[in-house]
């Protein structure tokens, strides 16, 4: 049977999470970070995966409601976990607009060598402005450039990871290309895994070609069978013309689950949870991300607005526009006038539902089901609670994966790569 791979995804800033649950903790204190990840380790997961804001969102000129709390550090709270986990992978999500090769390689390889060889990076990059405000450099770099930017970025790193020679000797660095004019000599030795794992996240044309040249895991978004396989089947199908296999990328959607007892129950929990995200001031956020407007003085129980969505809006800032808001409006107001719904049930209904509900049976079938048909290679799992979101699934669906054959029982490697199969790269010193 085909192996499934899985992965903890750290709850985020974003409308996943309820807040409003007595059993949310902290976002900031390490005890809730080193909870997630011993679930995760217990559950004999690869890898633990946090995600990264540079700026505070704001909306309307004020910090956004979900961003209140902000985030450490990724690699700061990773090289951390290390010390108190002993298989688990930990990657970390790091801009390639805002940092540079030398710096991030170093931070990168320290944490390979701490964990023993455990360490990822979650490739994202950024032309956004409002972002690079924060930085010296400001939003200097066109959207058209974000990925070309960020393929010279991971090729000069891995040159810095492989200017260490297997035997541990030293050799200096020189790269010359239109994004990085650097030379040198790199202070880190050769790490475990040779090069940590390298993770990419998104869906557009640009992200998957980046994936599969450049990509040992990409992490993805769809919410359908026939949707994974189309994804799956497209990503996979660029990789030839790089040299690459098709095992060499692991595709590893973003997922959430909620369990009962029976399916009815997780059906039941699944409403209250969505209830519970889209608040009835969440509600008017959604709709204000989409139609650019000041929508406060709105009753999130009444109709939606009937003025058109403002595609050139500033009103939200750090927070990722919709691609097309006027058709996103034209669609919502169909169902909403089809289905007499009001403005909350009209987003309840629209936005992220959770991917996988049911009895512990029934998730564990679709699960294998899913990477059986060539859909993913396997899961990483976004609970909506903080930090023990994962424990339900960990004690009463792994097993039933481990039963079925689906998934490994134990550790049988001890880095990163060889929990997700991966071959050492090759090192071209």
């Amino acid at each position: 049977m085909k192996q499934m791979h899985l992965a903890a995804h750290f709850p985020g800033v974003n409308s996943t999470t309820v807040w409003a649950d007595p059993r949310s903790r902290s976002q900031i204190d390490f005890s809730s970070f080193e909870h997630l990840a011993r679930t995760a380790e217990r559950g004999r997961f690869d890898f633990f995966f946090l995600a990264e804001g540079l700026r505070l969102r704001e909306h309307n000129g004020r910090i956004h409601d979900l961003d209140v709390v902000g985030r450490p550090e990724s690699l700061t709270v990773l090289n951390a976990l290390a010390a108190v986990t002993d298989r688990l992978g930990l990657a970390a999500t790091v801009n390639a607009t805002f940092n540079e090769p030398y710096e991030l390689a170093r931070r990168l390889a320290t944490l390979d060598h701490l964990s023993a060889g455990r360490a990822a990076w979650n490739v994202v990059t950024s032309s956004d402005a409002f972002t690079g405000e924060n930085f010296r450099r400001g939003g200097f770099l066109d959207r058209a450039d974000r990925y070309t930017r960020a393929s010279e970025f991971v090729a000069t790193a891995r040159e810095l990871w492989d200017s260490w020679t297997p035997d541990g000797t030293s050799r200096p660095f020189t790269h010359s290309g239109p994004q990085f004019d650097i030379a040198g000599e790199f202070t880190v030795p050769r790490s475990p895994q040779g090069h940590p794992v390298v993770i990419q996240a998104g869906d557009s044309g640009e992200g998957r070609e980046f994936a599969a040249s450049t990509a040992d895991v990409i992490f993805t978004r769809h919410g359908t069978l026939e949707a994974g396989r189309t994804f799956y089947a497209d990503v996979k199908g660029r990789l030839a013309k790089y040299g690459r296999r098709p095992d060499d990328l692991k595709i590893m959607p973003g997922v959430t689950v909620v369990l009962g007892d029976t399916d009815a129950e997780a059906q039941h929990n699944a409403a209250e949870i969505r209830t519970q995200q889209v608040s009835p001031q969440n509600a008017i956020l959604a709709l204000e991300q989409v139609w650019g407007r000041d929508l406060s003085a709105y009753d999130p129980d009444g109709p939606l607005p009937d003025i058109d969505p403002d595609p050139a809006s500033s009103l939200v800032q750090g927070r990722v526009r919709v691609a097309d808001p006027l058709a996103v409006a034209a669609k919502w107001r169909a169902l909403s006038e089809a289905e007499g719904l009001s403005i909350r049930r009209t987003v309840i209904e629209s936005t992220a539902r959770q991917s996988f509900i049911g009895s512990p049976e029934t998730v564990a079938a679709e699960l294998t089901r899913f990477v059986a048909a060539d859909a993913a290679d396997g899961f990483i799992l976004v609970p909506h609670l903080t930090p023990g979101g994962l424990d339900g699934f960990v004690d009463r669906v792994v097993p039933l994966l481990q039963e079925r054959g689906a998934f490994r029982s134990e550790y049988t490697g001890s880095t990163l790569r060889s929990h997700l199969g991966l071959a050492e790269p090759v090192w071209k010193g």
